[in-house]
This record gives C-alpha cells, structure tokens and sequence, in this order.
C-alpha cells in the first residue's frame, strides 16, 4: 500500500466521523505486508496526521479527529505487533542453501544499516549482496579476522575497494565471532561459516532473532570490537 493509496483509504473511513471496528480489522489487514517496512510505515504514518490536519481545517471538531487518528494508529501498530510476536526468532542449518539465502534475504531487505562480525567471508553468493547493499546506500560495517581475511577466496580486500568500512582484529588470538545485525533490530548468529564448504558440506546452524535484549548485547560486542580493530584501507593487498 502506497501513501497515495493510505489517504484515499482514510478519507473513506472518515466519512462517518469514526474508524469502526470493522474498519480498523479491514486497515490492519490491509497493512499486513508492510510490516516489516519501517520507512514506508513512518511514510503512512505522516500521511495519517497530515489528513488529520486537513480535517481539522476543514472545520471538524478535534475531539472526532482525535478519536479517529487513534484507531488510525492502533491499526497501523497492530500489524507490526503481531509480526513481533509470531516470529521472535527462527533457525536455518546446513548442509544446504536455507543459511545462505536467509542470509542473502536480510540484506536485500536492510534499509539503513548491516553490522557483519564473522570469522571469514568467501561465498561470493554473500560477497555480491553485501555489495549491493552498500551501493544502494546501506550503511555496512564489516569485522573479520586477519588471518582469515588473506585466505584464497577471501573477499576483505574486495569489499575495501568498494568502500565498505572494514575491520580485521590485529591480536594473535581468532575473532572467532560468526553474527552479523540488519537495521538494529534483526540479528543472526550461530555456527555458520560464511563459506561455499559450510553449505554444501558441514552441518552448520544459523539463528535469526527479534528479541531486543541478546541483540543489544551483540551490537554492544559489535560497537567495543569496532572501536579495538585495524581500519583494512583501499588497496590494501590481503
């Protein structure tokens, strides 16, 4: 549903002065598939209070305008609610593809950032969407460790080039983390390995969780190890 869309949509439901129940159930399911749109939800929701301002000068009593614009954001609320609720977390394993193309999907779906602390990066069905995603404007960071990031295949240098900001840890001890966290609300952890062998031969597991309290936690281990880690520079041969 496009704004457009929305205000024809809410000046209907504002004909009879009141958002019925009905209506709302109607708006909420109508709402359904844009749940997981953070930047389209802020969009109809400012096409909400700009038609509530319309109103009001059009001579309407505020009190009837108030009571609509609530069931109008109730129902804009109620989709995302309910998308928080059924999914808090899901599990992919391998061997197989259901890991990489989890993967693949949450950043095709990033809208603004991509936070990626993993042990190596080699499956160029991954590379390729990182790359995507920061040509589309997608703010991403990358950790990884600096032995792994000279192995054959290792695609670190690549994305340097491309001027994603990247890291590697420079102590003699493994960054052996393997997470990574989309938009600061979705993340994915486990034993998967971002490799070809880990698809299509290892018996790998990859959690992905709503859940705000492990995923501050990660984004606080992301932030301290972003802060502690060497800058990888363009150009630099790895």
């Amino acid at each position: 549903m496009t704004p457009p869309e929305f205000r024809q949509v809410l000046l209907q439901t504002f004909a009879d002065r009141r958002l019925s129940r009905n209506e709302s159930q109607a708006l909420a399911a109508a709402l359904a598939d844009v749940s997981d749109d953070a930047p389209l939800l802020g969009a109809l929701r400012r096409t909400a209070f700009e038609v509530a301002g319309e109103i009001l000068d059009e001579g309407t009593p505020p009190r009837e305008i108030i009571d609509w614009l609530e069931g109008v954001t109730n129902s804009l609320a109620q989709p995302v609610a309910r998308a928080a609720s059924s999914r808090r977390s899901e599990a992919c394993f391998s061997p197989g593809d259901d890991c990489v193309q989890r993967i693949r999907g949450l950043f095709q779906q990033a809208r603004s950032s991509a936070d990626v602390c993993v042990f190596t990066i080699t499956d160029d069905r991954l590379s390729e969407v990182i790359l995507d995603a920061h040509a589309r404007g997608v703010a991403v960071r990358i950790l990884t460790d600096n032995e792994k990031s000279l192995d054959v295949g290792s695609d670190i240098t690549r994305f340097s080039n491309a001027g994603i900001a990247t890291r590697i840890d420079a102590t003699e001890y493994h960054m052996h983390h393997k997470f990574a966290i989309f938009d600061r609300r979705t993340l994915i952890t486990g034993s998967y390995n971002w490799t070809r062998s880990a698809a299509e031969y290892n018996e790998e597991n990859l959690l992905v969780t709503y859940d705000a309290s492990p995923l501050a936690e990660f984004q606080e281990v992301f932030d301290r190890l972003w802060a502690r880690c060497s800058v990888v520079h363009a150009g630099t041969k790895r």
